[in-house]
């Protein structure tokens, strides 16, 4: 097949309230739309979505809600049971549409899930149109800043193509899955994607810094008071908290405890123009991480691992071995079959009969139906 650089249509930026009620109103007569949105999470401390694209078999729309704020003349259709939602790697954008505009998607078609359920392995919507359909996605506004305006043309070409061509795709993976009787996996994972939810984060910002772990005591502390400040200044400058220090920097200077001016500049990742701003304010934060008293510092909580139960790491072994076998004869990746953490919940519950499955976190309904007969056969071989 011969490659083609998408030429997406001029497409109408809805910037109105009537004629965003006008749009909704028309979608709302549809049985199927796809949806996609922009996002400025690299540009900007307070991410939110800049675009939402939407797409029928006909037409398609750009709809900016920076200029029209109010979006809820679009929760009726997207979260009308009667209408199907086609989205790629929805999870994310389910997140955002509830976090900043109460909008629930309910009928779920997720593309890229429907791909790795066929043993698609190349499974990005740039991949999946060029393979299907020889259409070559433009990337070059991949990290663009999505809430400066006014969009170029380039860039709402650049937006409807993400929508313009994927109610297509769906046609196609979903005949693919009705073939293989894989459409009830599919559709289960999607009602689950449907409850997805940002979540405010707790505790101190060391928990979520990769690397972190290793650290204690000052040490910790140190890391701890640099994070609080990267955030603060990331929030006065209205941009992302990676992009005023990387976590690695952080992790080397709550080791090093810079004291002086002199010694930032051995860190590595350290810029001149960032010691010269708030080479002051991180030498505050490791003397103020010296001075604490001891039983204020601050500790990783570690997990305690209980001790295996007797025969579970027999029953994990086997069932990874099972996993191995069962995903060649699906011709699907392991984890999609049965995850690591699904087959250690497995191990150490050692069902004994189909009832117990019910019992099993995050275990699918059509993961029992296909192999829990097999897992209980397994169980009962290791015992």
């Amino acid at each position: 097949m011969t490659s083609q650089v998408h030429q997406a249509t001029a497409c109408e930026i809805i910037t109105g309230a009537a004629r965003l009620a006008e749009v909704a109103s028309l979608i709302n007569c549809e049985t199927e739309v796809a949806v996609d949105l922009e996002m400025d999470s690299l540009h900007h401390y307070q991410e939110k979505v800049c675009l939402m694209q939407i797409s029928t078999r006909t037409e398609s729309w750009l709809i900016d809600p920076l200029a029209l704020k109010d979006l809820s003349p679009l929760a009726a259709p997207l979260g009308n049971s009667s209408i199907l939602i086609v989205m790629h790697g929805a999870d994310y954008d389910i997140r955002s549409l509830h976090r900043d505009f109460g909008i629930e998607v309910c009928n779920l078609f997720d593309t890229m899930i429907a791909s790795r359920l066929l043993g698609i392995t190349e499974f990005g919507l740039a991949a999946l149109l060029k393979s299907r359909f020889g259409i070559e996605l433009d990337k070059k506004y991949q990290k663009a800043d999505w809430s400066k305006r006014p969009l170029s043309a380039e860039m709402c070409a650049y937006a409807a193509a993400d929508t313009s061509d994927l109610l297509r795709l769906y046609d196609q993976l979903r005949g693919e899955l009705i073939e293989k009787g894989r459409l009830p996996w599919l559709e289960e994972e999607c009602r689950l994607v449907c409850q997805a939810r940002v979540s405010e984060k707790e505790g101190p910002l060391f928990l979520s810094c990769k690397g972190a772990g290793k650290l204690k005591g000052r040490s910790l502390a140190a890391l701890e008071g640099l994070l609080q400040l990267r955030d603060r200044l990331a929030c006065e400058l209205d941009r992302p908290a990676f992009k005023i220090f990387s976590a690695e920097t952080l992790l080397e200077a709550a080791e090093k405890k810079p004291r002086s001016i002199g010694d930032l500049t051995s860190i590595k990742g350290m810029t001149p123009g960032q010691i010269q701003r708030f080479g002051d304010k991180i030498i505050a934060c490791v003397i103020s991480a010296m001075a604490l008293h001891e039983e204020a510092l601050p500790r990783f909580p570690r997990q305690q691992r209980e001790e295996l139960a007797d025969g579970t790491k027999e029953r994990l072994k086997c069932l990874k071995s099972w996993r191995q076998e069962e995903s060649r004869k699906l011709g699907l990746e392991p984890g999609v079959v049965a995850p690591n953490w699904l087959l250690e919940g497995i191990a150490d519950a050692n069902p004994t009969s189909f009832a117990a499955l019910d019992d099993i976190a995050g275990m699918r309904s059509w993961q029992k139906d296909l192999y829990g007969q097999d897992l209980l056969d397994e169980m009962d071989a290791v015992c």
